[in-house]
């Protein structure tokens, strides 16, 4: 380890800097136009606002990012420390501003990042303790209707611009707003488990939330409706976005720039790896068994079943605890207030699994979620173990909580608004495959619930990369261009997933393209960086390492791997 991490040449105590002033400027400056941000950060900023989605707020941000990077330009670095968040401004608001400059960042239509995912999942976060929260909720609820109009002028000033959204997408966002708004959907939850820390709502404050929630609704179903009436008429067929969208995308989400097409390759060939694996794990299930019979026998076995929602959380619950309490102090340094994680059921149904990071004085603890499709009662704990890991500790919940937790040595910027998703995924891939090479997947079912996850992000390299960029599909389904169906039977070749959840994840490929392949190619840097620097350091324990790379905070990977290799 070199540049950033707590060697001689960087003081215990980073002094306050004119680069770190910087990013603290530049850092409440974004905080103050999201109130969106404010609610992730527990802030109470603003917190019956929304942002402004329009193309005049998406503006706003870019001279933001603009002036934030003329100001680092007039900056001298003080240390290593500094060095590093120069390396990560330039790199993330240059991104944001080459964005910006092609006319990709108006359009936002597909089934999970939007504006409108946005304004909803939002209320997933804000406290509800106190009835002046819900007070608060009630009048945000009330700016649902202009939320969406500026996030609705900001599809058709793309589409106006010549940048028009796949078909496909138009009407799969419309169709999970109908989940969201129809009779038992997310709203309608919502309102019905409405209570304070001590007790019910009073009558007058549940009758104003209901009027606000119906608000919502209102404007939910508006914006569908107008989706399907105006949006999908001047949508397109293709689902490709093309080389070049493509290229700007991964490195949004990478920090690095990649060979397309030997990643691609590369992609194949760790797929075919990672299947030889779960053969002979099959083999030791049990003898002779195909992985499609090893992973029948795994889910008829009631010892990998668990039955309800509320024994899923629990069980989710002990299984983050017991990471935490084994790996603390032996191959981590877990920050004391992040020892704390909550296992939660989302108040969606889409299948996803996600994590929300602490606030950052740690008063709301980082959690888990499961967003249980419609009519999934029965879980199977041989699949989900690896998740846990993933989005919990040694993933997710350390990753992030390690760098909130560096108030005496990173900016605020850096401790809680650079994320890169090949970093943060990198990492929690990286901490599952960890947790095998630590012992913790001895058992062989569990062993094939991580390989089967990771024959997933391996083939999602593959289909991501192959469907947006062009090239040919495998021989499998056919070769020649990617279409839906090659697609989907690819997918399922692969990935042992109920209909529901496989439909989310290949409509995801379809809809964020560069997103899904920075989790295995994060992975894969993480590891080379890992085995580089023990390497060059015989020394250095893997303790050291995990707890010097993850004070760095989150970064784009050239600049990970700049910071810690030199």
């Amino acid at each position: 380890m070199t540049a950033a991490d707590d060697s001689p040449t960087t003081p215990v105590d980073h002094p306050h800097t004119e680069v770190d002033q910087v990013a603290e400027r530049y850092y409440d400056a974004i905080v103050e136009a999201s109130p969106l941000l404010a609610t992730d950060l527990g802030l109470d900023i603003r917190q019956d606002e929304y942002d402004d989605l329009s193309p005049a707020g998406i503006d706003a941000d870019y001279r933001r990012a603009m002036k934030a990077l003329d100001e680092l330009d007039q900056t001298v670095p003080a240390d290593d420390i500094d060095r590093v968040t120069r390396a990560a401004m330039r790199n993330r608001l240059g991104l944001e501003a080459e964005t910006h400059d092609n006319g990709y960042d108006l359009l936002a239509i597909n089934g999970i990042d939007t504006g409108l995912h946005s304004i909803r999942a939002v209320y997933d976060a804000m406290p509800t303790d106190t009835p002046g929260q819900w007070e608060t909720i009630t009048r945000r609820l009330r700016a649902v209707p202009e939320a969406i109009d500026g996030w609705l002028a900001s599809q058709l000033a793309s589409i106006d611009a010549g940048i028009r959204p796949a078909r496909r997408q138009v009407r799969l966002l419309a169709f999970q707003i109908d989940g969201w708004t129809t009779a038992g959907g997310f709203f309608d939850e919502y309102l019905a488990g409405a209570a304070i820390a001590d007790g019910p709502l009073s009558d007058s404050l549940r009758s104003q939330l209901g009027d606000a929630v119906q608000v919502a609704k209102d404007a939910y179903d508006r914006v569908a409706a107008t989706l399907r009436t105006r949006i999908d008429p001047q949508a397109t067929d293709e689902d490709a976005v093309g080389v070049q969208r493509y290229r700007l995308a991964s490195r949004e989400f990478l920090g690095s720039t990649i060979d397309l097409a030997e990643t691609y390759t590369w992609g194949q060939e760790e797929l075919a790896r990672i299947e030889e694996m779960q053969r002979e794990t099959a083999s030791r299930i049990r003898p002779g068994a195909t992985v499609a019979e090893a992973m029948e026998a795994l889910d008829a076995d009631p010892a990998y079943q668990i039955h309800g929602t509320q024994a899923l959380k629990d069980w989710m619950q002990a299984r983050a605890d017991e990471a935490i309490e084994a790996l603390d102090g032996v191959h981590f340094s877990i920050p004391e207030p992040a020892r704390r994680i909550e296992g939660m059921i989302a108040p969606t149904h889409d299948g996803g699994v996600y994590y929300t990071g602490p606030s950052d004085d740690f008063s709301r603890p980082g959690r888990m979620w499961w967003a249980v499709p419609e009519g999934v009662d029965t879980f199977t704990t041989w699949r989900e173990l690896t998740t846990v890991y993933h989005e919990g500790v040694p993933g997710h919940h350390l990753q992030i909580s390690s760098a909130i937790a560096q108030h005496d040595q990173l900016n605020s910027w850096r401790r809680n608004a650079c994320w890169t998703s090949g970093h943060g995924e990198g990492w929690a891939l990286y901490a599952e495959w960890l947790m095998r090479d630590l012992g913790f997947m001895e058992d062989p079912g569990h062993l094939m619930g991580l390989l089967d996850s990771q024959s997933m992000r391996a083939a999602r390299v593959v289909l991501d990369i192959g469907l947006h960029c062009g090239f040919d599909a495998p021989a499998e389904v056919g070769g020649g261009a990617w279409n839906w169906d090659k697609a989907w039977t690819f997918f399922n070749n692969h990935v042992s997933m109920d209909e529901g959840s496989a439909l989310f994840e290949v409509n995801r490929y379809f809809g964020w393209p560069g997103q899904a392949p920075a989790y295995k190619l994060g992975e894969r840097t993480w590891i080379q960086l890992r085995d580089a620097a023990r390497a060059a350091d015989p020394d250095l324990s893997l303790k050291d390492f995990h707890t010097r790379a993850l004070a760095l905070g989150g970064l784009p990977l050239d600049v990970l791997r700049s910071a810690i290799l030199g």
